[in-house]
């Protein structure tokens, strides 16, 4: 996007094309990552961040901790919970029982559309709580313990 013009306005022009982009997708789950829009509208890191606010201010999207921003659609449910809390529930909705080995990190990552180090931050939060063993380079994480409704919510 050119800065010709009013560069103070720059920002409202990008959250105005993401608005758009986000209307012509409907599967659109999530924004493109601050680097990409920084790349593909060919402004600084602090309007792409401006531009973000101002779909967080119109109700359009919303920063996902540890995740991308996620698109915010009238009617849809979404999960808000931190992804260690969603990820524990892959244990019971899977069915899966203590010593049973757990879905990799590349499967969870893919599973939960989120990158493979947002989600070993989640799983180790998870071994740190004693629901999973094991993990690290070339190891098979096992449930150690199926979680509570409590510990998953």
């Amino acid at each position: 996007m050119s800065q010709q013009g009013n560069p103070r306005g720059t920002f409202l022009k990008v959250a105005d094309a993401l608005k758009r982009q986000i209307e012509e997708d409907p599967g659109m789950t999530v924004l493109p990552s601050l680097t990409e829009v920084m790349r593909d509208h060919k402004v600084s890191r602090g309007v792409a961040v401006r531009a973000f606010g101002v779909l967080k201010q119109e109700g359009v999207a919303e920063p996902a901790p540890g995740e991308r921003w996620r698109v915010v659609r009238s009617g849809a449910q979404v999960d808000r919970r931190p992804l260690h809390q969603r990820i524990a529930d892959v244990i019971v909705a899977d069915g899966l029982a203590a010593g049973e080995a757990f879905p990799s990190a590349s499967a969870l990552a893919e599973r939960f559309g989120v990158s493979r180090p947002t989600v070993t931050k989640a799983l180790e939060k998870l071994e740190a709580a004693g629901v999973l063993a094991g993990g690290g380079q070339g190891r098979v994480r096992t449930v150690r313990a199926v979680p509570t409704r409590e510990e998953r919510s």
